[in-house]
């Protein structure tokens, strides 16, 4: 017997991480297909589950019991037993959502609020911000015309409700916050295109509920525009140590570990990028560090030149630096994917935005700092003598001050780089 996550795709949660992190019970992922769901709840073996994608109203017809936040939701994300044995049926997505938007400083209270999507996870924040003293709410769907007209009879809310087609955003441009709720962007599908914030310039808030990667491609938009944001960890480690507390019947025990768990997950599973000048040292000081934390250590140049089968100054000479930025740009796609490593660029990985989204996604960017005397400059085509590297910094230094979370200033020990890396970016 054991608890678990109930969904059809489950290779991206992190889930079995979080329940394992309180130290009380086993937790597993178990994908099941459609088919699959309701025999598997009726043998009943299992403490608690929670439910995913896209299950939460699939268990309704199964559980004894169903709370009145669920009944009013219209979704089920937990399901646990009670005193009496019988299986009850939950939301703590209500929960996680609230401590989400709490942490993140946003407020709904007399606000226009657009939410992305309309499963199961939508029907909870729906719920969450009416409560919360929301003004208007705009649903955005795919559902055609004759859909949308039925769902805003049947809404009943007492929050002025409207669904809307994805094609007639515009007609919603004033929002004051926007919600994505659909699971579109997350891994393996990292960078999928939600919609343009430009479109909103009234938007002062935006929560994603995916939280893997950290950042999407609206949360990078939110960030640029300095637009209050937050990924769905901190909703995801909230309605999970609300569902522990129902499993175990440890009220009020385990939402105290909320940020704790939270600082764990981003410290093990985020990347740390390291950008600066040529030659100032990224390599060196990235392997030092990824000893240091455990991490696997990546060096983008490295890995350019074993897919090209030559060194970067040749691959400059036969095919030109554009051929050797599309070979960056591609490595960044691919391991700005992943997670839990430490990255070193090449100096000019900021020339494309494009790469930073990549590598942002799931990563702390630092940029190395070191005084121009000290770069190496032997085997580096862009900066061949001291003019040379001197009009390289003066082009790329705005970009590195723009892209990066935290500015090191190191010196020659690596040592006490790595150190100082490690206490001002709080990584370890």
């Amino acid at each position: 017997m054991f608890y678990g996550l109930i969904g059809q795709k489950l290779g991206y949660s992190y889930s079995k991480l979080i329940h394992e992190m309180l130290g009380e019970y086993e937790y597993n992922l178990i994908p099941l297909s459609p088919d699959e769901v309701l025999p598997y709840i009726r043998q009943q073996q299992f403490n608690g589950l929670n439910v995913t994608i896209p299950y939460k109203q699939t268990v309704f017809p199964l559980c004894e019991r169903i709370t009145e936040l669920a009944q009013e939701i219209g979704a089920v994300n937990t399901l646990y037993f009670d005193e009496e044995k019988r299986l009850c049926g939950t939301n703590t997505d209500y929960n996680g959502f609230l401590y989400m938007a709490k942490r993140a400083g946003i407020s709904f209270e007399g606000k226009k609020v657009l939410i992305l999507g309309d499963g199961g996870a939508s029907l909870a924040v729906r719920k969450a911000i009416s409560d919360q003293g929301a003004k208007e709410i705009f649903i955005a769907t795919r559902k055609d015309a004759s859909q949308l007209n039925r769902l805003q009879m049947e809404s009943g809310s007492a929050v002025s409700l409207h669904f809307v087609a994805y094609d007639h955003l515009l007609t919603c441009d004033d929002v004051d916050v926007i919600i994505n709720t659909t699971p579109i962007g997350t891994y393996p599908n990292n960078g999928q295109y939600m919609l343009d914030l430009s479109m909103f310039q009234a938007c002062s808030g935006v929560l994603d509920l995916i939280y893997n990667p950290f950042m999407t491609d609206i949360l990078f938009q939110a960030r640029n525009r300095g637009i209050t944001y937050s990924n769905g960890l901190p909703m995801l480690v909230a309605q999970a140590t609300k569902a522990a507390e129902l499993f175990t019947g440890k009220e009020d025990d385990f939402q105290k570990e909320n940020e704790r768990i939270i600082k764990a997950i981003e410290v093990d599973l985020s990347n740390i990028i390291l950008i600066g000048m040529p030659g100032s040292g990224k390599t060196t000081i990235g392997t030092l560090l990824a000893e240091r934390l455990g991490k696997p250590f990546v060096d983008l140049d490295k890995e350019i030149v074993e897919t090209a089968g030559m060194p970067i100054p040749a691959i400059f000479d036969n095919f030109g630096e554009n051929a050797f930025r599309d070979m960056e740009t591609a490595l960044a796609r691919d391991f700005g994917k992943k997670r839990g490593q430490v990255i070193a660029t090449g100096g000019g990985v900021i020339l494309k935005p494009e790469n930073m989204v990549f590598l942002k996604q799931n990563g702390i960017i630092l940029f190395i700092g070191r005084p121009l005397s000290k770069l190496a400059m032997e085997g580096r085509p862009l900066s061949t003598d001291i003019d040379a590297l001197n009009r390289l910094y003066n082009k790329r230094l705005p970009l590195y001050n723009k892209y990066s979370d935290y500015i090191i200033e190191c010196s020659d020990n690596v040592s006490d780089n790595v150190d100082k890396i490690i206490l001002e970016a709080n990584i370890k």
